[in-house]
């Protein structure tokens, strides 16, 4: 019998595949369990739908990350730092003042989790900071640090 699988199940397939089980294993297992439907043609087609409908919304927040980055790249934020004898700084610029700045500056809502910063910035100066919108897109943003007086 084939089967829509609707779940992942370990050692058969993923969500979404069509599968070829014996009757009883479908029977007894994967359809009371809900885990996949008969491959019927009524099925396969609402599978289909589904699937073109995924796709168009991973290709909109694919435009939509790609259109932030350029928004983000365009744009620069300034923060600033106290810095104590011989430019030795008090504190950091974290991922999540970064996060709150863009919103604030620029007016775009960033996760900070997003924000790959190798460590917190220290010192006072332009630095590149990476955002990470989407698995194929990452923004590079324009961080201006300057001292605090």
């Amino acid at each position: 019998m084939k089967v829509i699988l609707l779940e992942d199940v370990k050692s058969l397939g993923k969500k979404g595949e069509i599968v070829t089980v014996n009757d009883g294993y479908a029977r007894n297992f994967i359809l009371p369990k809900k885990l996949g439907l008969e491959a019927n043609g009524k099925n396969l087609n609402d599978l289909k739908l589904k699937q073109k409908h995924e796709d168009k919304l991973a290709k909109e927040r694919l435009d939509e990350a790609r259109d932030l980055a350029s928004k983000l790249e365009s744009g620069q934020i300034t923060l600033s730092i106290k810095l104590g004898e011989g430019g030795r700084s008090f504190g950091s610029i974290s991922s999540k003042e970064i996060a709150e700045n863009v919103q604030e500056q620029l007016g775009y809502e960033v996760d900070k989790k997003k924000i790959q910063l190798k460590e917190p910035i220290k010192m006072p100066g332009i630095h590149s900071v990476p955002i990470k919108l989407h698995p194929k897109v990452t923004a590079t943003l324009k961080v201006t640090v300057n001292e605090e007086k």
